[in-house]
């Protein structure tokens, strides 16, 4: 795909993203587009940044190391900012470190500990979203919602990490109007935990994908996850 190309389909996902937040009554200069770019070659992401995408979005630490090392000499993919939005296991911890500079899935203790230590270990302080499992579902990852005010405080703990909000997959469904309900749990979720100290500086809610950004815009979505609509069908 050429940056043309491209360019066209970011201005029309970022044009479907201002009307929903207007709709919302909603400043569209507050939601952030991360173009999710799993099983996309190196190349495209080239385009989507010399297009002014500033944001990307990669499901697997392996593929995101691949990718940033075939970038190395693309002066406009030096300023992208790289959020890590799949499952992290613990033994890629120290990796996902070095690569990301947004880890959206973090959903235990266990796992923001050994992202702690090895923020730590690199002399940085990680942002993190935490992963919620809204819609219950039991193969999916996430803290339920139950479990994610102790999960907060745990991590407000932790020196090298700094929570900013939450994130959510919501159940699969054919009609965007399905999601509404899961991504207007997030938000209460968000919003209850912004009462307690440790919740005080919440403010991302990581919620919407291609199928349904425009509904989790107008439910308060602060950074949407959109693949398709911006590089069409994925590699096999």
């Amino acid at each position: 795909m050429s940056a043309e190309a491209f360019a066209v389909r970011l201005a029309s996902v970022r044009a479907r993203i201002a009307a929903a937040a207007r709709r919302a009554g909603r400043d569209p200069g507050a939601i952030t587009l991360v173009g999710v770019t799993k099983r996309m070659p190196a190349e495209h992401v080239a385009e989507a940044a010399r297009a002014g995408l500033g944001f990307v979005g990669e499901n697997y630490v392996q593929e995101a190391r691949e990718k940033r090392a075939a970038l190395a000499r693309c002066p406009e993919a030096q300023t992208l900012r790289w959020h890590l939005i799949g499952n992290l296991q613990r033994n890629k911890a120290r990796d996902a470190v070095a690569l990301f500079d947004v880890i959206e899935t973090v959903d235990r203790v266990e796992l923001a500990n050994e992202i702690d230590r090895r923020a730590a270990e690199s002399g940085r302080t990680l942002e993190v979203l935490l992963q919620v499992n809204v819609s219950g579902e039991p193969q999916k990852a996430g803290a339920s919602p139950s479990d994610t005010p102790a999960l907060l405080a745990a991590c407000e703990a932790l020196r090298h990490l700094r929570v900013t909000g939450l994130m959510t997959v919501p159940e699969i469904a054919s009609d965007p109007e399905a999601t509404r309900p899961a991504f207007a749990r997030l938000r209460a979720l968000r919003d209850a935990l912004r009462e307690r100290p440790e919740g005080a500086h919440l403010r991302e809610l990581s919620m919407g994908m291609s199928a349904d950004f425009e509904v989790a815009v107008e439910e308060g979505a602060t950074l949407v996850r959109v693949g398709t609509a911006l590089f069409g069908s994925r590699e096999r």
